[in-house]
């Protein structure tokens, strides 16, 4: 996951299952079905840099960097977490000259549930843009809000692994003070990745 020096574009390495045309533009076992069909085919899944902006969700080749699609937010009706396959998720748009729609499947073993979030909030912003002029952008808000969360559980470890360590530095200052040595002070400190946030659109 990375944020650009602009806080206006994200983007997250994914595997990418491929797209498949729908018949419907939204709708969790349209989802699901899109999904069995691409796993059918039992295609490599490939790695690629899912990059959202204020305007589109672009889909680029990992090592060439070559753009594969490109979606803009308003045309984006549908997305979601697969309700089985945790690992899975996907959203559906409309096709930019055609009119027919197509269901972009991928998997992380990470993000799955944060990345429909940020998703999410995005298509809403670009959906008020229009009427709110200067709002704050809703995508980089998702991502705050991660972090947030991250924070307050790393500010929690650390202070029980704090309250750990003075218990051993007491008893070791009581060492200390029988040997006149001088106490030495370690900082400790720890973070781990929360549980993914999860919201359909």
């Amino acid at each position: 996951m990375s944020d650009s020096e602009n806080d206006s574009e994200i983007y997250f390495s994914v595997k990418f299952l491929g797209r498949v045309e729908v018949t419907c533009p939204v709708g969790m076992e349209i989802l699901m079905e899109a999904a069995a069909a691409l796993q059918k085919e039992k295609k490599k899944k490939n790695k690629v840099h899912l990059f959202l902006s204020r305007r589109s969700i672009d889909i680029l080749e990992f090592k060439t960097k070559f753009m594969k699609y490109s979606c803009t937010l308003s045309s984006v009706s549908f997305c979601a977490v697969h309700q089985i396959q945790s690992k899975l998720f996907g959203f559906m748009a409309k096709h930019p000259a055609l009119d027919s729609h197509h269901c972009y499947v991928f998997q992380s073993t990470k993000f799955s549930h944060l990345l429909v979030s940020v998703m999410c909030d995005a298509v809403k912003a670009s959906r008020r843009s229009d009427s709110v002029r200067g709002s704050r952008d809703l995508v980089v808000e998702a991502l705050r809000h991660k972090n947030k969360l991250l924070q307050r559980e790393n500010a929690e470890l650390r202070n029980k692994l704090q309250g750990k360590a003075g218990i051993d530095s007491s008893e070791e200052e009581m060492d200390n003070s029988e040997t006149d040595q001088p106490t030495s002070h370690v900082r400790f400190n720890s973070g781990r990745d929360a549980t993914s946030l999860q919201r359909n659109f």
